[in-house]
């Protein structure tokens, strides 16, 4: 399965920007951030997009992480001393088509600025109603599974 296109998600801008997860975000930071990297998954998986979750870090270093064990699904916590703005300028402008990249984000200035290298801005109003087709998808999907299982399973058990 080939993953042409790859959606970088500014995570704050995203958390303050839909209402479950700003409500979330109040009362405890890590659940609204799993809760977003989990529906970013639908995405993911359903229309076969690479995804960079990137999260303003605290620490000294760059922190990578693969949430489902799959490479082309990451969340990255910036190191204090870059904004999630900066690296996804940097992982923008080091892609080898940035027409390519996807940055879902709130920020004006940073629209402008990844618009500039040819990158496509997601409002976060746009990027919530594609998380929500993408789940209506999987979840169709799934339906249709069990159902053709139940279907399989009786038609067994009269054999």
């Amino acid at each position: 399965m080939a993953f042409e296109k790859h959606l970088l998600v500014d995570a704050a801008n995203v958390l303050h920007a839909w209402p479950d997860l700003r409500v979330l975000l109040k009362r405890d930071r890590d659940a609204a951030r799993s809760r977003l990297v989990q529906r970013l998954g639908a995405i993911h998986d359903a229309e076969s997009v690479r995804l960079t979750v990137v999260i303003d870090g605290r620490g000294r270093e760059i922190v990578i992480e693969h949430p489902s064990q799959q490479a082309t699904l990451t969340v990255v916590y910036t190191p204090s001393s870059l904004t999630a703005d900066d690296v996804i300028e940097q992982m923008v402008g080091r892609s080898a088509d940035p027409s390519l990249c996807e940055v879902a984000t709130g920020d004006q200035a940073e629209r402008s600025t990844i618009e500039a290298t040819g990158a496509v801005w997601v409002p976060t109003g746009d990027l919530l109603a594609r998380v929500e087709r993408a789940e209506q998808r999987l979840s169709s999907k799934v339906a249709g599974l069990n159902r053709a299982n139940a279907q399989d399973w009786r038609r067994r058990s009269h054999e």
